[in-house]
């Protein structure tokens, strides 16, 4: 098995075609076609098919592409360290993930920390929540995720370092006429916005009912976009949850408040997800080591 193979295998699968892969990778329909069926051949099993939609993988072929795509993020970052050492450390690139309160509070200005250190590495930043930044954080997408750890007992390929407790709150525009409610009962009839993640597929919504013996409410808009919440809350008389920290956040406390109930209202931690093997390389070390830093005072003042 050659690299090449593996790496036009992967080209076809996520182009979705033999002619846009060629076109990607610059050789021929012929070469690819070959490298494909002979990765085939040396694993026995048919690892793609043609569809009218274009070349989708088999069940076996999505097996190996999990695997060949950390192959070739393994492949990338040898490369780069290698590059790091010989070149003085001035190459390389960092990718990591965030949910929207570490993208708030923590990411802005870890990022100026580590571009103090590193100005020429190349630096990506995906905005999610937990349940779509881990798979990128498994195939090595990402080399990091900040995010809420779910109440789910922790996948064994992951290791989570705490930062951050995130206390939630129920919000809604200022000026509600529900302002002053303190039970959830008296609001459980009320339309809400449901930040799905953490806890997922309930979400926070569904937690928080459910803790204080309360059915979820009916009429519920389920949303996975914070700044589309924020919006929708202030400009409506609908009701949701977020974290305290976040309605510090010009952004949400200039047209949010809080509706002080007395049920008690969900608690996570907010903290750093890695693969547990490889390790970092020096640049996602050093990103990582930023991001510490900047959440160590926020810790510590909550």
């Amino acid at each position: 098995m050659r690299l090449s193979q593996i790496r036009d295998f992967v080209m076809v699968v996520e182009s979705g075609s033999i002619r846009a892969a060629a076109r990607k990778l610059g050789v021929s329909q012929p070469a690819i076609t070959k490298s494909v069926r002979g990765l085939e051949a040396e694993l026995h099993a048919r690892l793609v098919h043609r569809t009218p939609q274009g070349i989708v993988p088999t069940p076996s072929g999505r097996a190996f592409f999990a695997r060949a795509r950390v192959v070739q993020a393994e492949l990338r970052k040898a490369e780069e360290e290698v590059s790091q050492i010989d070149g003085g450390g001035t190459a390389g690139s960092v990718a990591f993930g965030a949910g929207p309160l570490a993208a708030t509070v923590i990411v802005p200005e870890a990022v100026i920390r580590f571009r103090n250190q590193f100005p020429r590495t190349r630096l990506r930043i995906v905005e999610g929540y937990t349940h779509t930044l881990l798979p990128l954080v498994r195939d090595e997408t990402l080399d990091f995720a900040l995010a809420a750890r779910p109440d789910a007992k922790l996948d064994p390929d992951f290791g989570f370092r705490p930062l951050l407790r995130i206390e939630y709150v129920v919000v809604v525009r200022k000026g509600h006429p529900r302002r002053n409610v303190r039970s959830l009962a008296h609001l459980a009839d009320a339309e809400w916005i449901n930040l799905l993640p953490p806890g997922s597929p309930g979400g926070l919504l569904d937690r928080t009912f459910s803790s204080a013996g309360l059915p979820e409410p009916a009429q519920v808009i389920r949303c996975d976009s914070y700044n589309i919440a924020v919006a929708l809350l202030a400009k409506s008389d609908m009701l949701g949850i977020m974290s305290r920290r976040m309605l510090t956040q010009s952004s949400a406390r200039d047209v949010l408040q809080q509706i002080a109930i007395t049920e008690p209202m969900p608690v996570y931690i907010l903290g750093m997800f890695t693969r547990k093997d490889p390790p970092l390389t020096q640049h996602a070390g050093a990103m990582a080591k930023a991001v510490i830093a900047v959440a160590r005072p926020l810790a510590r003042s909550a």
